[in-house]
């Protein structure tokens, strides 16, 4: 099942949320997706995207990916299709914290249309 549902994850190329996941995997029980989402964020395999939507949705890390600030990267969120997208190779600028803060993790989203939404609103 964990390699079902990484696969699956995979195949679909974005980030994704778990009822998106239970949708396609039809066949595989709510909690059996719930416990792995849960081991792959706990091993790093995968990340957490908060696009602002009000849904978590998780994507399948690169393989030199430790899930620390450093590895954080942009995401992008359409607002049409409400898809959220992972920008690899954009990282997240660098902010400096004040004195005695302590940076554990960066949610930096950009927000637009995708671009067959963006295709899609031109011809409408």
């Amino acid at each position: 099942m964990r390699l079902l549902i990484l696969r699956t994850m995979m195949e679909m190329n974005r980030a994704v949320a778990q009822h998106e996941l239970e949708e396609v995997l039809q066949t595989v029980d709510k909690s059996t997706i719930f416990r792995t989402i849960t081991l792959f964020l706990e091993r790093h395999l995968i990340h957490a995207v908060d696009d602002g939507s009000g849904v978590l949705k998780y994507a399948v890390c690169s393989d030199d990916c430790t899930c620390s600030v450093s590895d954080q990267h942009v995401h992008f969120y359409c607002e049409r299709c409400r898809r959220a997208f992972c920008f690899r190779q954009q990282a997240v600028p660098v902010v400096r914290v004040p004195e005695g803060f302590v940076l554990t993790g960066v949610n930096y989203v950009l927000k637009g249309l995708c671009p067959a939404c963006a295709a899609q609103e031109e011809r409408d």
